[in-house]
C-alpha cells in the first residue's frame, strides 16, 4: 500500500464536530509559506510575490491565496447558477417526459433514475479527472458532458425515442456531479474556519438555477411555439444551452485552478504523484479506500452524506408521480419541486456557520429532527396537496443541514493527497444509492402508497441516529460535541 501519511483527522479520538474551524490552525498556518512551487499553473500577476506590512513575503503570499480563494468562489458560483438551470430539469420535466416517451410504467421508472444514475456513474472518473488534472479540466468535462446529454434530450422529447432518451438523462446527470463537485472545490483554498461556510454559498447559488430548472417547460412552451418544437423538448433545448455555458464559465476563469495550487502544499509529493495518476490506474481508488478504512470521520460523514440522499431521492422522485395521480396540474408539479429545492438551498448558509460555529454533530440532529418531521407529514396526509407541499420544503430542508454538514466534515477530514478522487467517490456512491432508491421507490409506490413510501424512509435514518446517540462502539466515527 502506498505510504500515506497519518494526519489528526485519522484518529476518531481525536475529532470533535468543531474541527472544522480548529482554531489551532490559523489561516495563516494552513496557506502561508507559499513557494514559488505554489505558484504552478497561475497566470502571470495573479500571484505576484510583493513584500507585506512587516516587510516579509509570506503576509503577501497569504493575500494572494486569499485573492485566489475569492476568485475561485465568485467563478464557482457564477458556475452554479448557470449550470445547475440545466441539472434542474431532469427531476420534474425529465421525470414527465420518461413517463410519456416510455407508456410503460417499469420503464418510466428506470427512466426517472437514470440521470441520478450518470451521476453516480460518472462521479469517480470526474474525480479522478480532478485528481489527475485539476478541477478546471474536470469541471467543464462534466458540464459539456450533460450539454451533449440535453441535445440528445430534445431529440428524443421531439421524436419519442425510448433509447436517446434514456442515453441523454445518463448523460445529463454528469452536470449533478460536478454541480456536487464544485462544493468541494470551493473548501481546497479555504481557511479551516471558513469551509463550511465556503461550501455551504456554492450550494446555496445553486438555488436559483435550480428553482428555474424545474419550470423551464414555461418559457419551452414559448419558444417551442415558434420553433416548432413541443415543450418537452424546448425545455431540454434551453437546458442544453445553460449547461454548455457553464462549461465555458470554468474554462475562461477558473484561473489558477484551486486543487492544484492546494496539492503543492501537501507534504508528501510521492503520494500526490499517485493521487494525481502518477502512479498506477488503481492506485487513486486503493488511496481513497485505504483513507475510508482507517479514518472514522470520513467514514461517519460517508454515512451522513448516503442517508440524506436516499431519503430525499427517494420521496422527492415519486411525489410529481404521487401529485399527478391525484389530479395535480404539471404547474402544481413545477412548484412542488421549485419549492423543494428552496428547501434544499435557501437556508445552505445557515447551516455553514452552524456548523462551524455549533459543530457538525449539532446540525446533523437537527437534520435528522426536519426530515423525520417531514416524513411524518408524508404518513399522516399524503392526499393532502398542501401538506405533501410542505413535506417537501421540509424535506429538501433536512436534507441541506445533513449533506452541507457531512460534506464540510468530510472535506476537512481527508487530505489532500486523496481529496478529489475520495469526494468523486463518496458523491458517485451518494447517487448511485440515490439511483437505487428512487428505482425501487416507483415499484413500492405502485404497489402501496406515498404513506408507506414515507415510513420506510424513516427505517433508513436509523443507521446515522444510531451513530450519533447510540453506544459508544457504535458511535465510534461519529464526532463529539
Amino acid at each position: 500500500m502506498p505510504h500515506r501519511p497519518r494526519t489528526r483527522a485519522a484518529d476518531p479520538a481525536a475529532v470533535d464536530g468543531d474541527v472544522v474551524g480548529d482554531a489551532a490552525r490559523s489561516a495563516q498556518g494552513d496557506i502561508a509559506g507559499a513557494a514559488p512551487g505554489d505558484l504552478a499553473g497561475a497566470a502571470p500577476g495573479d500571484l505576484a510575490i510583493t513584500p507585506g506590512a512587516d516587510g516579509g513575503p509570506q503576509c503577501a503570499a497569504i493575500r494572494d491565496r486569499a485573492a485566489i480563494q475569492r476568485r475561485t468562489l465568485h467563478t464557482l458560483i457564477l458556475m452554479q447558477v448557470i449550470g445547475t438551470i440545466g441539472v434542474g430539469v431532469a427531476p420534474s420535466i425529465g421525470v414527465l417526459l420518461a413517463g410519456e416517451v416510455t407508456q410503460n410504467e417499469a420503464w418510466a421508472g428506470l427512466a426517472r433514475t437514470a440521470s441520478t444514475l450518470g451521476a453516480a456513474l460518472l462521479g469517480l472518473p470526474l474525480g479522478n479527472l480532478a485528481a489527475r488534472y485539476g478541477r478546471r479540466v474536470a469541471l467543464a468535462t462534466g458540464w459539456w458532458t450533460a450539454a451533449a446529454g440535453g441535445a440528445l434530450l430534445v431529440v428524443a422529447a421531439q421524436a419519442s425515442l425510448v433509447v436517446p432518451l434514456f442515453v441523454g438523462l445518463l448523460l445529463i446527470g454528469a452536470g449533478s456531479a460536478v454541480s456536487l463537485q464544485a462544493r468541494f472545490a470551493a473548501t481546497d483554498l479555504a481557511a479551516p474556519a471558513q469551509r463550511a461556510r465556503a461550501l455551504s454559498m456554492v450550494v446555496w447559488v445553486g438555488m436559483l438555477g435550480s428553482v428555474l430548472g424545474p419550470n423551464l417547460g414555461i418559457p419551452g412552451q414559448w419558444i417551442g411555439d415558434r420553433i416548432g418544437l413541443n415543450v418537452y423538448a424546448a425545455s431540454f433545448l434551453i437546458a442544453a444551452v445553460a449547461l454548455a455555458a457553464a462549461g465555458l464559465v470554468v474554462v475562461v476563469r477558473l484561473r489558477p485552478d484551486p486543487l492544484l495550487l492546494l496539492e503543492a502544499d501537501a507534504p508528501d509529493p510521492q503520494a500526490v504523484a499517485v493521487a494525481r495518476g502518477v502512479g498506477p490506474r488503481t492506485g487513486r481508488t486503493r488511496l481513497m479506500l485505504a483513507e475510508l478504512r482507517t479514518n472514522a470521520p470520513a467514514r461517519f460523514a460517508v454515512v451522513g452524506l448516503l442517508t440524506a440522499q436516499i431519503v430525499m431521492v427517494s420521496v422527492m422522485t415519486m411525489t410529481p408521480v404521487h401529485l399527478a395521480g391525484h389530479g395535480d396540474s404539471i404547474a402544481v408539479i413545477g412548484l412542488t419541486i421549485s419549492l423543494h429545492v428552496v428547501g434544499m438551498f435557501a437556508l445552505a448558509p445557515v447551516v455553514g456557520l452552524l456548523a462551524d460555529r455549533r459543530g457538525v454533530r449539532f446540525t446533523i440532529v437537527v437534520g435528522i429532527l426536519v426530515l423525520l418531521v417531514s416524513l411524518l407529514i408524508g404518513i399522516l396526509r399524503p392526499d393532502a396537496t398542501g401538506w405533501v407541499i410542505a413535506s417537501l420544503i421540509l424535506l429538501g430542508l433536512g436534507w441541506s443541514f445533513v449533506n452541507v454538514s457531512a460534506s464540510a466534515l468530510f472535506s476537512t477530514v481527508v487530505p489532500p493527497t486523496v481529496r478529489a478522487s475520495a469526494q468523486g467517490g463518496v458523491d458517485a456512491l451518494a447517487n448511485l444509492c440515490g439511483a437505487t432508491a428512487a428505482f425501487l421507490a416507483g415499484p413500492l409506490l405502485v404497489a402501496t402508497s406515498f404513506a408507506t413510501l414515507s415510513a420506510l424512509a424513516i427505517v433508513v435514518l436509523i443507521p446515522l441516529t444510531v451513530m450519533l446517540v447510540g453506544p459508544a462502539r457504535l458511535r465510534g466515527a461519529a464526532p463529539v460535541g
